[in-house]
């Protein structure tokens, strides 16, 4: 029953995601260019709604929806590997046309050359899996 519902947010956020057109390679490439603020405006209320969303849930002692108590827990701060990661997932987004949520969106879509970058995706992810414990955290 957990995973159907996971699955059922699942796509519905892809159907929001495809529907605003928050996973078009052509909007993604006018965001990149700095031509449109049309990604911006998707990102950035995202974004304010995440950080009201935490923040509440922090101070409330909120449960989800299966009674289990949501810990968030404490991150370092430091501003290095926010940057290098930043910069490393914003390389590869422009160069993907795509974040990790919307090629999922695309496959589905039945945009298939895009399989390519999902391959590359899940391999990047389990390389990072294997050197983990090698790389500064």
């Amino acid at each position: 029953m957990k995973n159907f519902l996971y699955i059922l947010v699942g796509i519905f956020f892809g159907i929001v995601l495809y529907k605003s057109e928050a996973a078009s390679w052509f909007r993604i490439y006018e965001m990149f260019r700095f031509d449109s603020f049309h990604m911006y405006g998707i990102i950035g209320s995202a974004l304010v709604v995440g950080m009201l969303f935490v923040g509440w849930t922090k101070k409330s002692g909120t449960k989800s929806f299966f009674g289990e108590p949501i810990r968030i827990e404490e991150k370092e701060r430091s501003f290095a590997r926010y940057a290098i990661g930043g910069i490393l997932f914003g390389l590869g987004w422009a160069l993907a046309g795509a974040c990790p949520g919307p090629i999922y969106i695309l496959v589905g879509a039945g945009y298939w050359p895009i399989i390519i970058v999902l391959v590359g995706a899940v391999l990047g992810t389990f390389l990072y899996g294997v050197l983990r414990k090698r790389l500064p955290h």
